[in-house]
Parts: C-alpha cells; sequence; structure tokens
C-alpha cells in the first residue's frame, strides 16, 4: 500500500462516514476505525524494511542493541496512542483520548530512562 492508496483508503471512509452521520453515527465510527486499523496493518508491514535498516546502522556504527529496540519503543508507543486518541476524539470522547496521550508520554519517559542513564554515565566519565 502506498501513500496515495493510504490516502484515498482515509478520505473515503471520513466521506462515507460523514455521510452515513445523520442516519446511523455510530456505523461511521466503526468504519473510520475499521479504515485506521486496515491502514495500521499496511503500515506495520513497512516495519521489516526500518528494522532491516537499522539492523546495518547498527553494524556501521557500533550502537548498542538497547539504543535501537528502545527508539522502536518509543515510536510504536507513539504510533498507537496517536491512533487511539484520534480515534476516541473522532468518537466523541476527547478526554479518553487525552489520558491515553498522557498515558503515552510517561511511558515514552520510562521506556528512555535507561538510554537517559547510559547518557549520564558516559557524561560524567568524560568530566571525571
Amino acid at each position: 500500500m502506498t501513500i496515495m492508496t493510504a490516502g484515498i483508503v482515509g478520505i473515503t471512509a471520513v466521506l462515507l462516514a460523514v455521510s452515513l452521520k445523520g442516519m446511523r453515527g455510530e456505523y461511521g465510527t466503526y468504519l473510520v476505525l475499521a479504515a485506521g486499523c486496515l491502514i495500521a496493518w499496511y503500515g506495520v508491514s513497512r516495519l521489516k524494511t526500518v528494522m532491516d535498516a537499522m539492523r546495518k546502522l547498527q553494524e556501521v556504527i557500533r550502537i548498542h542493541p538497547l539504543y535501537l529496540k528502545t527508539l522502536v519503543k518509543m515510536t510504536g508507543i507513539t504510533y498507537i496512542a496517536e491512533f487511539s486518541a484520534g480515534i476516541c476524539r473522532d468518537a466523541g470522547y476527547s478526554a479518553v483520548g487525552s489520558q491515553i496521550e498522557i498515558f503515552a508520554k510517561l511511558s515514552i519517559l520510562a521506556v528512555s530512562m535507561p538510554v537517559l542513564l547510559a547518557l549520564l554515565e558516559t557524561m560524567q566519565r568524560f568530566l571525571a
């Protein structure tokens, strides 16, 4: 699936959801959710290319695997949180969407702590 296809799927789903809003509003939400899941499914399939590139990058610059794993986790948390929060907002539950985003930010902070600690230890060695 290309970005053009993803855009067309998304726009078509939104236009159909808007037209369904007058009759059965909940069907529009389901339709947008299904389109979002379809786009997300094809987006995840692109991860293989990204992971292969990250492995090559790791070999070239000899970076610790923990850092790349952390980067992938942070990206996944961000993507899932944005998707979930957007669906909640579209359904009219902005408060739940905001809570998902706050939880995601705290999760990213927790996942990134080992990298931050390693950076601080490295800086401490250079300064001592």
